[in-house]
Formats: structure tokens, C-alpha cells, sequence
């Protein structure tokens, strides 16, 4: 009884304020103030706040709160146990199907170029044989700044 009493008192307050806040042309603001202020009367008309109040002083309903708390917690944990042994489930199957070859598309991270194409290597005069990969990157940028005159 008292609870109700309480939300009833804490809507009509919050009503009264969205409509100062209204009287001051600030519409948007005082239809949110509003919005908030009928969810504690909402909850009394539906009975929520019965059941919350009789729920409060169940011994029942702490033990039902506990048996959740302890579920939560074994969930979390096996999560976390999960995640430092590699992964989720699905991800350890694609790995033992990788693995055997029998996966669904063992060439799937490469780019499709169509059927019976490969990438030809380049010629080794294109390049000459004492360059490595990483001193032609930096020679290209080296190019890009000398353009740039930087």
C-alpha cells in the first residue's frame, strides 16, 4: 500500500514538472520528463509493484535470486574457460576440418580468378636479384617523398 502511494506520488510529481518544462517551450524535453514519470504509475496499475513488494519479503524469491546469482556465475565461468582454451566450439571444428582437408572451401581466403587461372610469378629481370621485398617497398616510398619534396 505504501509502495503504491509512493510511485503514485513520484508520477504526479514528474508530471508536474514536464509541465514547467513545457510552460518554458522546451516540448521535446518535457514529453521525455512525462514518458518517465507514468513508467512508476504504469507499474502500480499493472500490479508490478505489488508483486515486487510481496516478492521483497519472500524467502522463496532471495533463494530463487541466489540459484540465478550462481548460475550466472557458472555460466561466466565456463565462458572464460572457454575462451582461453581457443576458442568457441564452431571455431575448434572448422580447425579439425582444416586440419583433415575436408573443408567446405579449403581455398576460400583466396581471390577467385576464375576457373584453371593462376598468378604467373614475375620474371626475375623485373626486379634485380640482390633487392629483397622490403627494399622495394621503401624505395617507392622513397620515390612518393622525393615527389612530394619531402
Amino acid at each position: 500500500m505504501i509502495a503504491e502511494t509512493v510511485c503514485s506520488a513520484v508520477s504526479a510529481a514528474g508530471l508536474g514538472i514536464a509541465a514547467v518544462t513545457a510552460y518554458r517551450r522546451r516540448f521535446l524535453t518535457a514529453a521525455r520528463v512525462a514518458a518517465y514519470s507514468l513508467v512508476p504509475l504504469g507499474l502500480v496499475m499493472a500490479g508490478v509493484v505489488e508483486w515486487l513488494a510481496d516478492t521483497a519479503f519472500s524467502p522463496v524469491a532471495w533463494a530463487g535470486f541466489g540459484v540465478l546469482g550462481v548460475s550466472w556465475v557458472l555460466f561466466m565461468t565456463t565462458r572464460a574457460v572457454e575462451r582461453r582454451r581457443g576458442g568457441t566450439r564452431k571455431e575448434r571444428k572448422e580447425a579439425r576440418a582444416a586440419a583433415r582437408g575436408d573443408a567446405v572451401a579449403p581455398a576460400a581466403s583466396e581471390p577467385s580468378l576464375g576457373p584453371g587461372t593462376r598468378p604467373t610469378a614475375r620474371p626475375a629481370a623485373s626486379r634485380p636479384a640482390n633487392a629483397s621485398r622490403g627494399e622495394d617497398d621503401f624505395s617507392d616510398i622513397e620515390a612518393i617523398l622525393k615527389k612530394h619534396g619531402i
